[in-house]
């Protein structure tokens, strides 16, 4: 199994400008995400950027630099882009690795990987973890999931889903927490940027359910290893400084 990981890095970030080029212990969050990323069995790792202050940075520390267009409206559409500049075939699998995720275990990129290359009836793949808390159920901050039986997705919320109808305890739900990382074949990130936004992707804002509404399969699983949060204020900044 081949797979490229592309790690999307744009400078702005109406929360925490300059994100990327903040400091973690002494290094930046880019080079500490490319350090994780590094470390699994990817081919390649490529920080796909449009500012040419990352790009300085990340050339600076080793890393393969792509710069994009300014002008995408989400990240699955810079993630196309680089996979175009980088001349990848339809079939090659490539995984997007978040920008913010300095804490990413190396072992859950190759997991989401090897889960697409395993299920040719899906385009997509990610992972999810089980919701221990009634706050997170009903956070529309905490993405929710459900998937079949076969391991692929019915559908992902903002909203409490599944609903215990019964008053069902939150620890016997079947309740997932979606899991920012995924695995594509590029063919479907190719079709992906010519398809019009879906309705359900409008309401939600989650870009992911442009797949399901074009009938692509996505891939879902628990992650075999905790997936910490990634970094979107200051306070998470100075927490995740901590653990270093």
């Amino acid at each position: 199994m081949s797979f490229v990981v592309i790690i999307p890095a744009r400078y702005a970030s109406s929360r925490l400008p300059g994100k990327p080029l903040k400091d973690i212990a002494g290094m930046s969050m880019i080079q500490r995400v490319w350090q994780q990323a590094v470390k699994s069995r990817a081919s390649r790792v490529v920080i796909a950027t449009d500012d040419s202050r990352i790009q300085s940075a990340a050339l600076l520390f080793g890393a393969e630099v792509c710069m994009t267009r300014e002008d995408h409206v989400s990240g699955t559409d810079r993630l196309q882009e680089v996979a175009s500049l980088l001349n990848l075939d339809d079939s090659q699998l490539v995984v997007n690795v978040q920008g913010d995720e300095p804490l990413i275990p190396p072992i859950v990129i190759d997991q989401v990987a090897a889960n697409l290359a395993a299920n040719s009836l899906a385009g997509v793949a990610t992972l999810c973890e089980p919701i221990a808390t009634i706050v997170d159920f009903n956070n529309p901050n905490v993405v929710k999931v459900v998937a079949n039986r076969a391991g692929l997705a019915s559908y992902f919320s903002r909203a409490p889903i599944p609903w215990p109808r019964n008053e069902t305890p939150i620890n016997a739900l079947l309740a997932r927490r979606h899991i920012g990382i995924y695995a594509y074949r590029v063919g479907q990130l190719n079709a992906f940027v010519n398809w019009p936004v879906a309705p359900t992707e409008t309401a939600e804002s989650l870009e992911q359910l442009r797949f399901l509404w074009n009938n692509v399969a996505i891939h879902v699983a628990d992650a075999i290893a905790e997936v910490p949060c990634g970094v979107d204020t200051e306070d998470d900044l100075k927490a995740v400084s901590l653990l270093f």
